[in-house]
């Protein structure tokens, strides 16, 4: 499973928001990759993802996708990401 953290231009929030990811799936035992990346190299990095994690401002921007696309008000909750990531992936 592949599961892609997007932001403006790929390095701080999205890292940020991948650590938490590995974090909250480790606690869930499901075994996934996850990337960071901006959002114009989305359509590349996220070509093969399950699930896109990004932040309400970046919704509109990611386009035609087939991965589930989870909007992360809070990237330091880990409360709010392990509830959204289960739903995504239940």
């Amino acid at each position: 499973m592949k599961i892609v953290a997007i932001c403006g231009a790929g390095v701080g929030t999205s890292g940020i928001l991948k650590v938490n990811a590995e974090r909250v799936l480790k606690r869930l035992d499901i075994e996934a990759e996850v990337t960071a990346s901006d959002i114009a190299n989305l359509p590349v990095a996220a070509a093969d993802a399950q699930v896109i994690l990004t932040s309400p401002e970046l919704v509109d921007k990611i386009g035609k996708t087939f991965a589930d696309v989870v909007v992360v008000n809070n990237y330091f909750d880990l409360e709010e990401l392990t509830e959204k990531l289960e739903r995504a992936l239940g």
